[in-house]
């Protein structure tokens, strides 16, 4: 297992050994036959290392354990967040589900179980709904199929939808789009929606788009060379200050002329910039 993950760069040899002693005392505890007993990753790292975050991902502690428990299960370490996640279930170890959540609105999931209830009221009621980890673990969301779901990456996006009490559901990657946040994506993929992608101008906000579209095949939203020149030009109409587009260009794989009109204006603007336009597109006929 050491010789698989080596030991980090600036580790002392004392700290070294301590970490391994006790990658094999929560080893120990999590791999025994005779264990029945569920545990919190906070709680099991502070029994271990007297700190709740002992276990918290990206520590060499942490690798250290998901490796052995990997190969004590005769599979793969995962390299994302909810693959390490469904490693540490297959010990009965829960980690953190509800301090993560995805930012919904206009979600209106057929059923009669409380959760579905829940979320057509507040759709019906124009709020927007949190969801963790833990809502989604055994959510089954069937919207009629074939609904579009609109995807933005500012939370006022959806502030103003509710504000103007849109009929279109939508979704908030909240900038990188966390796990919790392609949990909810994958389970609506999985019941044959289909989704409309907006977000920010700038080249992290093309990064994270190329993501969303590659990932569900994903329609862009006011998105080509074509938007962004528009909105650039009404904004320098409207004497709005310009802010610079700084960083290395990232080519659209939705429309190659967007990075080169990018560059060319060198502006970069964010989703305040078209909320007339989001919210005209998400209060139209469903």
């Amino acid at each position: 297992m050491l010789r698989r993950t080596g030991v980090p760069k600036g580790v002392t040899p004392e700290a070294a050994v301590r970490t391994l002693q006790q990658a094999v005392q929560v080893l120990g505890e999590l791999l025994d036959p005779e264990r029945t007993d569920a545990r919190g990753r906070g709680e099991l790292a502070a029994s271990a290392t007297g700190s709740a975050h002992g276990l918290d991902d990206g520590s060499w502690l942490a690798r250290l354990v998901q490796r052995g428990i990997a190969l004590a299960h005769g599979t793969d370490l995962p390299g994302d967040a909810a693959g390490r996640r469904a490693l540490w279930r297959l010990v009965s170890v829960t980690p953190d589900e509800v301090s993560s959540t995805v930012l919904t609105y206009g979600l209106r999931p057929h059923g009669e179980d409380w959760r579905a209830r829940s979320l057509r009221e507040r759709a019906d009621h124009r709020a927007e709904t949190h969801l963790t980890s833990r809502d989604l673990l055994d959510a089954r969301l069937h919207l009629p199929a074939g609904t579009t779901v609109h995807i933005c990456e500012n939370p006022r996006v959806v502030e103003a939808a509710a504000e103007a009490g849109c009929s279109h559901p939508l979704i908030c990657t909240s900038g990188s789009a966390a796990t919790v946040v392609l949990t909810l994506l994958d389970v609506l993929a999985a019941a044959d929606c289909h989704f409309a992608y907006h977000g920010d101008f700038d080249w992290p906000g093309i990064a994270l788009a190329n993501r969303i579209v590659r990932r569900y095949g994903t329609r862009p939203w006011r998105m080509g060379a074509d938007d962004y020149e528009h909105l650039a030009t009404r904004n320098q109409a409207g004497g709005i200050p310009q802010l610079p587009l700084a960083g290395q260009p990232i080519s659209a794989i939705w429309d190659a002329g967007l990075a080169p009109a990018m560059t060319a204006l060198g502006v970069a603007l964010h989703e305040e910039a078209t909320f007339d336009l989001l919210v005209d597109d998400l209060s139209g006929a469903p």
